[in-house]
């Protein structure tokens, strides 16, 4: 870390599933040509100038339409390195553990033996679905079943997920929450799926509506992550939305709870008034949930514009020892017959009163966030990627 240069505060703000374009491996995963942003820059809806003022738009391989003629910020392509596309292990790979082995995935359903122990564990004599399936076509295909007999919808995707739903009415929230604790508690070793989510809805048939009060169950991180390095260092971790849910807890010092991205952006305005040292983590959900998963493309890119119009209002809070980190965890190209993520580059953008806007390339590895942050906040750091704070800080 330059020795003149005092980093108090690193904002650090996750755009769920924002990926720019398909990796050199992307076939390998089913996703080749998919590019999110590429996508939905097509859209009437998207517009993106305060991210392009950054460097969006001079990223490798990014083709929008604007780039920047001087950009503000530092910027560069990330390239995953963990072998998944899923958000779990995409921030452990920001937070830096590279996942060589993916997690396990079901495309033909959980096991009956599996499924046996989960019904015992909550004292239901079966579940409903137990397939891949979209998360809004499940409620509207089992929800009436679902109703009648109170028995939870179990699904998977793409993704090493296992996701319940159940109807508010029929199933309380905190008691579909000790279902998903009790899958947790089951899905380890060989089963060991990156996240349990639980997906509650409302409503009536034919208009089941999924409600904002998902909640993410994930795995352990195996080791430790930045948020432990920098807890450890006796700075502040906050994590906005579902961070915490994402590393299980671990080195994280606060939570705020969001159900949206408008929540999200809310509560970090809040925090740039406030106090303290360290890293805020923010995930930004909707993009991926809302918009990626159900092939919305106009949606997907009026909620990028949202974000790029809240900017200003967040970089205009900015002090002297602040940090703007904006990246993202995979993609979700909303463009394809795929509802599910995609393997795609992420970018990276870097914002402050000391960071000189310099074109970083193509990177090898999200880690190097977390090698990043912990070197600008001054914290001894020994997971996977390189610093990228002397090239970036200015002299």
């Amino acid at each position: 870390m330059k020795e003149n240069f005092d980093i108090k505060r690193i904002f650090l703000i996750v755009l769920d599933s924002f990926g720019i374009g398909e990796m050199p491996d992307s076939s390998d995963f089913g996703d080749e040509g998919s590019n999110t942003l590429g996508s939905i820059s097509k859209s009437p809806e998207f517009s993106a100038d305060n991210m392009i003022s950054l460097g969006l738009g001079n990223i490798d391989g990014v083709s929008i339409e604007n780039k920047a003629v001087a950009p503000l910020g530092a910027y560069a392509r990330l390239s995953e390195l963990s072998k998944g596309k899923d958000t779990t292990t995409g921030h452990w790979e920001i937070g830096g553990i590279v996942s060589e082995t993916p997690m396990s995935t079901y495309p033909e359903g959980f096991p009956q033996d599996l499924l046996d122990k989960f019904c015992r564990a909550i004292g239901k004599e079966r579940v409903l679905c137990n397939l891949p399936y979209s998360g809004t076509d499940v409620i509207r295909d089992y929800g009436e079943e679902h109703i009648k007999t109170g028995y939870p919808i179990v699904y998977t995707s793409a993704d090493s997920v296992f996701q319940i739903a159940a109807h508010v009415d029929v199933v309380p929230l905190e008691t579909l929450y000790e279902y998903c604790k009790a899958a947790r508690r089951l899905l380890t070793g060989k089963h060991g799926v990156g996240r349990v989510i639980a997906r509650p809805f409302s409503g009536s048939a034919p208009d089941f509506k999924r409600t904002a009060d998902r909640r993410d169950f994930s795995i352990e991180p195996p080791k430790d992550t930045m948020l432990d390095f920098i807890s450890s260092a006796g700075l502040d971790t906050i994590a906005v939305g579902k961070i915490r849910d994402i590393f299980a807890g671990k080195g994280v010092s606060e939570t705020i709870i969001t159900h949206s991205n408008a929540e999200g952006m809310a509560e970090t305005l809040r925090l740039a008034d406030r106090d303290f040292k360290g890293l805020c983590f923010v995930n930004l959900v909707d993009f991926d949930m809302y918009y990626g998963h159900r092939n919305d493309v106009d949606g997907y890119a009026h909620a990028i514009a949202e974000f790029d119009k809240w900017l200003p209002d967040f970089t205009e809070k900015m002090k002297d020892g602040d940090i703007l980190i904006i990246t993202a965890d995979h993609g979700c190209d909303p463009a394809t017959e795929s509802t599910d993520h995609s393997r795609e580059y992420v970018p990276l953008l870097i914002f402050g009163n000391g960071v000189s806007p310099v074109d970083l390339g193509t990177l090898y590895g999200f880690s190097h966030i977390a090698a990043t942050v912990c070197d600008l906040l001054g914290v001894d750091y020994s997971g996977e990627g390189v610093s990228l704070a002397e090239k970036i800080i200015k002299e």
